[in-house]
């Protein structure tokens, strides 16, 4: 055995680091083609003006979630796992978002094996939760991964941060403080 707990630290340390440099070093078993990631933005920015308009019937037959799937949603709150396509769900959703419209704006892409990152800012607008029409543009990351040959969403973070806050309103949010008006 060893006789400091100095050399314990140094060969546990080596140990965990053994396989992280071995999987770091191995090379993608596929790669993610430029028209694949053309395609996952133009399916990405169909299903976002889907959603908007509360057809989700377009947004379902567009959409694959896989089954360790999280969203971290732009109303707050703890990350959800999973997500209940039944049509009663979908029939909620139907009527909580309402005659609006996205465009993608891609901010960044990456991609790596059979996953693929997309940063993008969804310039939305539409009803939304009985609201009248208005901007719901949202900064969005979405995770895919390669199954197949489709691509399944495996995570999604989406916040409407779009516009600068300052810094006072974002630590307001932060300790979830009530702001005007709510």
């Amino acid at each position: 055995m060893f006789k400091s707990n100095r050399w314990s630290r140094l060969a546990l340390k080596a140990a965990l680091a053994m396989p992280l440099s071995a999987s770091a070093a191995q090379e993608p078993t596929s790669t993610v083609s430029e028209q694949e990631l053309v395609d996952l933005v133009r399916t990405t920015e169909a299903r976002a003006s889907a959603f908007m308009r509360g057809d989700m019937d377009k947004w379902a037959g567009l959409t694959r979630i896989a089954d360790d799937f999280t969203l971290m949603q732009p109303f707050g709150g703890e990350a959800s796992r999973g997500f209940d396509m039944s049509p009663e769900r979908l029939a909620r959703l139907a009527s909580y978002f309402r005659n609006g419209d996205a465009k993608i704006e891609l901010v960044q892409s990456y991609a790596s094996g059979d996953l693929a990152v997309l940063a993008v800012i969804e310039r939305e607008h539409g009803e939304v939760g009985g609201l009248p029409d208005q901007d719901w543009s949202l900064r969005v990351t979405l995770v895919y991964r390669r199954q197949g040959a489709e691509w399944w969403l495996v995570h999604r973070h989406a916040d409407p941060l779009v516009r600068n806050v300052g810094l006072e309103t974002a630590a307001a949010l932060a300790r979830g403080a009530k702001l005007e008006g709510r």
